[in-house]
């Protein structure tokens, strides 16, 4: 037929050409913004923010779109669904990318002063939110932007100083000297997870500490040497009866030549090298926590910048590694370094600068964690209704573990680019002040110079994007708690567990329902990504070489929850041929519903076998997309909705459509336009939160209802078009016409040529059925005479299949192979024995027969006695072929 330009779908599909201009078609639409409609379920989700320190990589893509698929089937089920977008202003990655760049340029912050320098931390925030913004909207992200948020928002910081406030006014944020990672390059405190640990191979250096009474000396090992310097006790087990008797004794430190007592703790370990510990309180957590318990001095004999300072004597000024080095020689020369071995460790290094992380005595502000941390493992213990479910349910263990296991959070860093801290120190008297507002009369106080951790303001974005601490507004009273939130594996204690832990603090209730949890994106060798490696993927470059849907439905189905996934560009051009053959199938159709209408699709008439077939397979595709979508197994509801599409729709159900579009009874073409319109409609509704811009482009060429699919319906089963015997009849024409085909290949002859073709029924019901739908095996397996009949005379020399409910014969003299004939038979023979003793076994499992759904044994049951049945007409077959 002629094609019609206005209504048809080009000729080749350009996923390019598919996804420009769609983004700004839904925005403008307004199709992703909340209505805050009461009369509608709410439906949230708050995107973990991106740090505006660069571009979005291959993860963000994966975590992203795993929530924009959620969103997108929540919004077509009907629900109020937020989806709201923002960016965190991750304090020290952005100081430190803004302070690389101003060093370019010569200047450093210090020359600028704290106005000017944030003025420049704002520009570059606005130039990497527009990069965030463009990616989002390459990816097809449904997000909000009318209620976009960013963490240094006016708002959320009124969030975070009335969470410091309020935390600080019951106790639990203090003030006070605490060893904490330190980075000497960008001279700032670290929170845990900005410290990269790497084994790095180092050096254990074994002393000889001279006894006070010149009674010999006592062993002890470090692997940092430069830290002796601020030694102000050797500790030994008080139960250790090699040192009992030195426990109060004094020892020399060398170099120094400061007395320091052997004291007793139950922390060292007696087993470990010699028994007996330095401490060193002022540069080490452990020693610092048997500091505090023996009441010991904390000498700190480094300055911020990773140098020496004073307390160090003869070193000052020198760099730690150079001071090491120096230190080392100095003792071997004294004769108290007896002895250095190799040593592989674990050292922290800053994400950041890269620069080895110092355990660092220092003010800063902490949270008392243990109350709020208790508080979030007895909410776990709580209802369903009440607990947060982590998906996988695997990952709660990780949780807790790090709730049970949490220290005091230092939450101070020494920035300029972050909230500041809202507290006040008197400039005559000392005294502190914190308040969310300054100070009466400012000009006697001066403020804290630090900022907050990022985390600090990160914990409260499930409320704080939504106007708390007003509580009373419509935003949060209707969206909050939020439903879902989707994050990798690799920070669920220093994120998921602090939104959890303020939100009940702050909200009495969990701020998420589930969390949904994913590995990390490796790449194809299962290798972490990394700029050494330089296997990075931009998921820009992927999307320009195969479009935002290929690499959506790609990371969407990789992966089980919580598992990694392997990046390989081979899987996404699969995905591409995936769109491809929906483009070329589509293209078909809408180029023969003619001028049908939506309200014109009738599915009441007469429908074929086929017609039947179908809509139970969309029934049965609609049931198993919604039971796994539900669990979050994305994969395999893109696997149903793959194998529906590729194999039951495009290669089955269009081919037989041919036959009456083809044809002169107008009522069955019409029946036929009507099943194809539906039948797509509803397959772009389900792989649109998958595939959202290439199903948005068929959909406007198919007849219905609205503007957009973003808003059309999600599918529903419809019973009355659920036909399980025409679903039967179908397979069975199918396993017919697929065994014909596979015996010409074998035989080499192509379907072109006729053949004869006999089929034995096992009933004169399965040959009736056969017979209504002759003309389904007349077009695709070109007999040149067809017999279907209970009894069949079977030819000597003919290739023979057996299927369900019959057995097929094809006469193919000179061109079988008698030996290779029955090879293949026992072969078939083979795979029938080993599928009985499958489901025998099954059915012999107590377990499985009492506890699997009724349905399910019985369909057990049925295979079973289909694979004897079928086995049984091989090994006849066999027999007569050998006789």
């Amino acid at each position: 037929m002629e094609e019609n330009k206005e209504i048809s779908l080009p000729p080749k599909y350009d996923p390019t050409a598919v996804e420009k201009g769609r983004y700004d078609y839904w925005v403008n639409g307004k199709f992703f913004e909340a209505e805050r409609d009461e009369k509608k379920k709410p439906f949230t989700i708050v995107i973990p923010p991106p740090n505006v320190t660069g571009k979005l990589h291959i993860g963000h893509a994966w975590d992203t779109t795993l929530q924009d698929i959620i969103t997108r089937i929540k919004r077509m089920q009907g629900y109020d669904v937020l989806y709201l977008p923002g960016m965190d202003h991750a304090g020290i990655a952005t100081q430190a990318k803004v302070e690389a760049k101003l060093r370019e340029q010569g200047v450093s912050r210090y020359d600028l002063g704290r106005e000017k320098f944030l003025e420049k931390a704002w520009e570059w925030k606005d130039e990497y939110a527009a990069f965030i913004r463009a990616q989002w909207e390459k990816l097809g992200l449904g997000l909000d932007y009318s209620r976009e948020r960013f963490t240094l928002d006016e708002g959320l910081s009124d969030a975070v100083k009335e969470v410091f406030v309020k935390l600080y006014e019951k106790g639990l944020i203090y003030r006070g000297e605490y060893i904490i990672n330190w980075d000497p390059a960008t001279k700032t405190a670290l929170s845990d997870i900005e410290v990269i640990h790497e084994e790095v191979q180092g050096h254990f250096y074994h002393m000889k500490y001279p006894l006070k009474d010149g009674e010999g000396h006592i062993e002890v090992a470090t692997t940092r040497p430069e830290t002796m310097l601020g030694d102000s006790a050797v500790a030994v087990h008080p139960e250790d009866d090699r040192y009992k008797h030195l426990i109060g004794k004094k020892v020399i430190l060398p170099i120094v030549g400061r007395e320091i007592e052997i004291v007793a703790d139950d922390y060292v370990d007696i087993e470990f090298g010699s028994g007996a510990v330095k401490i060193t309180p002022a540069h080490d957590p452990n020693d610092f926590e048997i500091g505090n318990r023996h009441n010991l001095e904390r000498i700190l004999v480094m300055n911020e910048d990773g140098t020496m300072n004073a307390k160090a004597g003869k070193y000052k000024d020198m760099d730690r590694f150079e001071c090491r080095k120096q230190i080392v020689k100095d003792l071997q020369d004294q004769g108290v370094l007896f002895k250095i071995e190799e040593h592989m460790h674990s050292v922290g290094h800053s994400e950041r600068s890269g620069a080895v992380v110092e355990p660092y005595l220092s003010t800063q502000w902490f949270v008392n964690m243990q109350p709020l941390a208790d508080a979030a493992v007895e909410l776990q213990k709580q209802d369903d209704d009440t607990k947060v479910h982590f998906v996988p349910d695997r990952f709660e263990n990780t949780y807790l573990r790090w709730m049970e296991n949490t220290r005091d959070w230092c939450i101070s860093r020494q920035l300029w680019w972050g909230h500041r801290i809202p507290a006040w120190y008197h400039k005559e008297t000392g005294e502190v002040y914190v308040g969310k507002e300054e100070p009466a009369d400012l000009e006697n106080w001066e403020q804290d110079n630090d900022v907050l951790d990022t985390w600090f303001s990160s914990a409260l974005w499930p409320f704080s994007t939504l106007n708390w601490p007003d509580t009373d507004n419509e935003e949060f009273k209707h969206f909050f708690p939020t439903n879902v939130l989707v994050t990798g594996y690799d920070i669920i204690g220093f994120w998921v567990s602090r939104m959890i832990f303020q939100s009940l603090e702050f909200n009495d209730i969990r701020p998420f329902e589930d969390v949904l949890i994913h590995g990390l994106v490796r790449d194809a060798e299962g290798r972490k990504m990394s700029k050494s490696l330089g296997n990075g993927v931009d998921p820009m470059d992927v999307i320009e070489k195969y479009g935002a849907d290929s690499l959506r439905y790609f990371l969407s189905t990789g992966s089980t929850p919580g598992q990694d996934l392997r990046f390989q560009w081979e899987k996404v051009e699969s995905t591409w041929n995936f769109a491809n053959k929906i483009w070329n199938a589509s293209r078909f159709v809408i180029m023969n519903l003619e001028d049908l209408k939506y309200e014109d699709i009738d599915l009441t008439g007469e429908k074929s076998v086929a017609d039947k077939w179908i809509l139970t397979r969309l029934n049965e595709t609609i049931e198993q997309v919604n039971r796994n979508v539900d669990k979050y197994e994305f994969g395999e509801a893109g696997r149903h909705l793959y194998n529906f599409i590729w194999d039951d729709f495009c290669d089955w159900y269009i081919e037989m459509a041919k036959l009456p579009l083809y044809g002169e009874d107008e009522t069955a073409k019409h029946t036929t336009r009507s099943v194809l319109a539906y039948v797509l409609d509803n397959t772009m509704r389900m792989l649109h939160p998958f595939m959202p811009f290439v199903t948005e482009e068929i959909w406007q060429h198919l007849p219905h209802e609205g503007e957009s699919i973003t808003r059309a319906s999600w599918p529903e089963i419809r019973k009355d078009l659920h036909d399980t015997q025409a679903a039967n009849e179908m397979q069975q024409l199918v396993a017919i016409i697929r065994a014909v085909r596979n015996i010409r290949a074998e035989v080499d002859t192509p379907m072109s040529k006729e053949i004869q073709l006999l089929i034995q029924a096992k009933d004169d019901r399965t040959v009736s059925q056969l017979e209504q739908n002759r003309h389904y095996l007349e077009r695709f397996c070109n007999p040149s005479e067809l017999t279907i009949a209970t009894e069949v005379k079977a030819p000597e020399k003919a290739m023979s299949a057996v299927i369900t409910g019959a057995e097929l014969f094809l006469p193919l003299e000179g061109l079988i192979d008698v030996d290779k004939e029955v090879a293949r038979l026992n072969a078939e023979l083979e795979k029938l024995n080993k599928e009985v003793d499958r489901v025998q076994k099954k059915l012999s499992n107590e377990g499985f027969v009492s506890k699997a759904p009724e349905k399910v044994v019985e369909e057990e049951k049925q295979k079973e006695k289909d694979y004897i049945e079928k086995r049984s007409k091989v090994e006849a077959r066999i027999k007569e072929l050998q006789s």
